[in-house]
Formats: structure tokens, C-alpha cells, sequence
């Protein structure tokens, strides 16, 4: 009996073993068999169809895709619009506009997201209302957006016409239709809707920072300016690096707030990059020309978001 006993005892774990382990093992594998798809799709449909456009913008392709390789002619082209064309080309006036609007866009999104964040941070009363009423144009789309301020800024119907009804006669605002400012209402609505979204991410890092260091400045004599100065702001790099990243990332493919809001302006005067590469792609039959706009896009990412991934990736020496 004793002996019987024993050798089941002793079997029982033996067979055990091989169930536990193929459980462990699909345990394992879940994950990977989950994500799989979606990384494949990935694959294909991003990084495929990216090394698929750079291929093109080496071809003579027009309105459909060839595959016969004629060396840089298409960036050529877009270099040779750039400097050696009079008037201006499209693509000259669509890196022009990018220089610009990238510039004030950025810029002033980050000094107003700061402000309000700095505002907010004071505990002010109505803060829980406040947030949520600065938060709320990154909910909408670019195309709502667009929509609403060509409505607004349009001389025939928003402001400049309310303020002409209540008596304002002399008041002229017509920068969306004028060829040299309208780049500058796309900077108007594109700061409207981001700044919220800066600014909430100003606060969180307002937040994180240790009260024990402002007190010790404070009794230390530190005026509020240098509070900020000295030891706010530079707490703060963290968060102005992923802002200008994400800043960046939206300028450079904005696309649908131009088209919405300018319909790309007099004349093309509004074109971003984005707008030259789908217009010369899909109505101008010249893919080639398109794709090296597109490529060159995605170089100016590439530069922006190669050095931060770096410089959050890299190790710290010890």
C-alpha cells in the first residue's frame, strides 16, 4: 500500500510538468499573437508605403507610378523652383510660409501655454472650470477649426462686420484675404486650438515640482522673477523639449487647417509643404515632384525627432 502510494505521489508532478509548461508558454505568446497584426499592418502600410515614396521621388512618375529611376531630378526641380525661379515658386512659397508659421507658431504657443500654466498654478478660484475651457479646442478637429475662424475672420461676415455694425467704420481687418498676412491667420487658429494642450502640460510639470525648493528660494530672498528664472524654467526643460516636439510634428503636416481655413489662399499664398505635396501629387500629375516634397517632410521630422529620442534614450553616465 505504502508503495503504491508513494509512486503516485511521485508521478502526479511528473505529468504535471509538460501542462504547466505549454500553458506557461501560450501565457507567453499571447502578446505577441495580439500585437502581431497590428504590427504587420505597421509595417506595410507605414514603413512600407514611406520607403515606397522614396523610391517614387527618384522616378518619372506623372499621374500614375513608373518605375524607371532617373536619379535626383524631382529634387532638382524643387531646388531649382526654389532659387532660380522669378516670381517665386509654389514651393518656394510653401517652405517660406513653413519657416514662418513654424516659428510664431511654436514660439507663441509655448510663451502662452506657459503663462496660462502659470496663471493656473497660482490655486486661482474657478481653476476645474478654467482647465477644461483652455482644453477644449485641441478636442476639435483642425477641419472645425479651419471652418470656424474663416468664419470669424472673414471681412464680409465675422469680426470686421460686427465691429462695422456697432459703429467701428474705420476698423479694416482683411488679412485672410490678402496674400502677405493670410499665412498669419493659419498662426492665429493654429495657436487657438494648441495652446490648451501646452498649457496643460506646463501645469503638470508645475505641479511635480518639490514645494521644498521654492520655500528654501524664497526664504533665500529670491524675488519671484528669479524664482521662475533661476529654478522654474529650468525644471521646466523636460517638458519645453516634448512641447517643441509635438509643435513641430503638428506644423510640419498641417495640411488640413490651411485648406479649411484659406482654401490655400490668393493664389496659393497660404501653402504649407504638406499642401504643395498633395497638390502637385493628385491634381498636377506630377507623383514624382510630390513624393520629393513628401521625403523631404519626413526628413525635417526625422532631424527633430532623431536628436530628442537620443537624448531621452541614451544612458546616463553613472
Amino acid at each position: 500500500m505504502s508503495t503504491v502510494a508513494t509512486s503516485q505521489i511521485k508521478l502526479t508532478p511528473e505529468h504535471a510538468r509538460p501542462r504547466a509548461s505549454v500553458r506557461s508558454r501560450l501565457q507567453d505568446a499571447l502578446p505577441k499573437i495580439v500585437l502581431a497584426p497590428s504590427f504587420a499592418i505597421t509595417i506595410v502600410f507605414v514603413y512600407g508605403f514611406i520607403l515606397w515614396t522614396i523610391y517614387l521621388s527618384f522616378t518619372n512618375s506623372k499621374t500614375f507610378p513608373s518605375y524607371v529611376l532617373t536619379g535626383s531630378r524631382a529634387y532638382q526641380r524643387l531646388w531649382g523652383w526654389t532659387f532660380d525661379t522669378d516670381p517665386p515658386s509654389s514651393w518656394y512659397t510653401s517652405i517660406t510660409n513653413m519657416g514662418i508659421f513654424g516659428f510664431l507658431y511654436i514660439a507663441i504657443c509655448l510663451a502662452l501655454g506657459l503663462f496660462l500654466a502659470i496663471l493656473l498654478d497660482q490655486k486661482i478660484r474657478g481653476e476645474g472650470v478654467l482647465r477644461p475651457i483652455y482644453l477644449y479646442p485641441m478636442a476639435l478637429s483642425f477641419i472645425v477649426t479651419g471652418v470656424a475662424w474663416k468664419w470669424f475672420l472673414d471681412p464680409g461676415l465675422g469680426l470686421e462686420q460686427t465691429l462695422h455694425q456697432w459703429g467701428w467704420t474705420s476698423f479694416h481687418f482683411d488679412w485672410i484675404k490678402n496674400k502677405d498676412f493670410v499665412i498669419y491667420t493659419v498662426v492665429i487658429a493654429g495657436v487657438w486650438q494648441a495652446s490648451g494642450f501646452i498649457m496643460a502640460m506646463f501645469l503638470a510639470g508645475l505641479r511635480g515640482i518639490d514645494g521644498e525648493i521654492m520655500k528654501a528660494a524664497q526664504i533665500d530672498g529670491a524675488t519671484t522673477f528669479q524664482l521662475y528664472r533661476r529654478i522654474v524654467i529650468p525644471l521646466l526643460r523636460p517638458i519645453f523639449l516634448s512641447a517643441f516636439i509635438v509643435l513641430a510634428h503638428l506644423a510640419i503636416k498641417s495640411y488640413d487647417l490651411v485648406v479649411a481655413l484659406t482654401s490655400g489662399g490668393p493664389g496659393g499664398s497660404a501653402w504649407l509643404p504638406s499642401n504643395f505635396m498633395y497638390e502637385y501629387t493628385f491634381k498636377r500629375n506630377e507623383m514624382a515632384v510630390g513624393s520629393a516634397s513628401a521625403v523631404i517632410m519626413l526628413m525635417t521630422i526625422v532631424a527633430i525627432i532623431v536628436p530628442y529620442l537620443y537624448s531621452e534614450l541614451r544612458e546616463k553616465p553613472r
